[in-house]
């Protein structure tokens, strides 16, 4: 499974969205409406499926699908 498909398969677990929902290039917020407690949430899901640490400056450029798979893969490819 590539990065982008973990990273919307957490989204889904843990936002209880449908994978439809989810366009790569939607802001999370407008789009379903993503709130900061989920936020911390989808962080935390983010670092356990990648087994990797992001911090609050990686989660303010979390607007798009497209924004998350760029931070994670810089931190999984360091």
């Amino acid at each position: 499974m590539d990065t982008k498909a973990i990273i919307k398969d957490t989204l889904v677990k843990l936002l209880k969205v449908k994978p439809d929902e989810l366009k790569d290039d939607l802001a999370l917020e407008a789009s379903i409406g993503v709130d900061s407690t989920e936020m911390v949430e989808t962080v935390i899901g983010l670092n356990k499926a990648f087994g990797i640490s992001l911090n609050a400056k990686d989660i303010t450029k979390f607007s798009t699908i497209n924004d998350i798979t760029k931070v994670i893969q810089s931190k999984i490819s360091v």
